[in-house]
């Protein structure tokens, strides 16, 4: 299907998923590049693809076909320098899946690269779900998707109330590892008992005093001569010690 008018329906339909509202409601998503598209691709969860006319669609006969103007693209576009190619996905349900080994927990971050970069070294150290607290930023939103690099259809993300969950995770035989710089035993120094999960906290703040209460054991990152990490590269150090 063509569409030359900016003012189209579906257009304008596309447009609203720039919005967190309009995503949860549609339960839908927008992404643009080759890259995340294959990773979507891999994932199965593209419904359509958008495409600049006079490019080739890499997935004939695959998803439905949306053939746009630059205009289109560009009005669709969140970044300066636009795609040739989106693709409109779904939002997947997640569950707890209670037969997983490792998990991770973020305590309302809110910087979207942090997520993403945690999202993607998650991904890699074999930890295959991520439980994000409702206060922090949306799974959906436009530069978390772009820094996950496509991580992040490939993992069980669950964006709920982080305390009940802890909770139900301990009554399941879950350990559960806080991160704290006081009261706490050194990284080095701890035998991981399976399964288990790790929580890192907000950027300025730390995981709340109430998350750290809940936690079986808080660790700290041993150092020479700072006080503390970035919290992306905190959970990555974390995270490939408990690989």
């Amino acid at each position: 299907m063509q569409i030359t008018s900016l003012t189209n329906n579906k257009v304008k339909q596309w447009y609203k998923y720039q919005q967190k509202k309009y995503r949860t409601q549609d339960q839908k998503f927008l992404i643009e590049g080759y890259h995340l598209i294959e990773e979507a691709h891999k994932a199965k969860i593209i419904e359509a693809i958008i495409i600049k006319e006079g490019i080739n669609n890499p997935y004939p006969n695959i998803y439905e076909e949306y053939i746009v103007t630059q205009p289109i693209i560009d009005k669709l576009t969140m970044h300066k320098s636009s795609e040739n190619i989106m693709a409109i996905c779904s939002i997947k349900k997640q569950e707890l899946n209670l037969n997983c080994q490792k998990i991770i927990i973020l305590d309302d971050l809110q910087d979207p690269g942090n997520i993403g970069t945690i999202i993607r070294s998650a991904y890699s150290f074999g930890f295959d779900t991520i439980i994000m607290s409702p206060n922090g930023t949306d799974l959906y939103n436009d530069k978390l998707i772009r820094s996950t690099q496509g991580a992040m259809f490939h993992l069980n993300i669950i964006q709920a109330p982080i305390l009940p969950i802890i909770n139900n995770l301990k009554a399941n035989g879950f350990t559960i590892y806080g991160t704290s710089l006081k009261n706490a035993n050194p990284l080095s120094s701890i035998k991981p008992s399976y399964p288990l999960a790790l929580v890192f906290g907000n950027e300025g703040n730390g995981i709340s005093n109430t998350i750290l209460e809940a936690c079986n054991q808080n660790i700290i990152i041993e150092m020479n001569n700072f006080e503390s990490l970035n919290v992306a590269v905190a959970a990555g150090i974390c995270m490939y010690q408990f690989r």
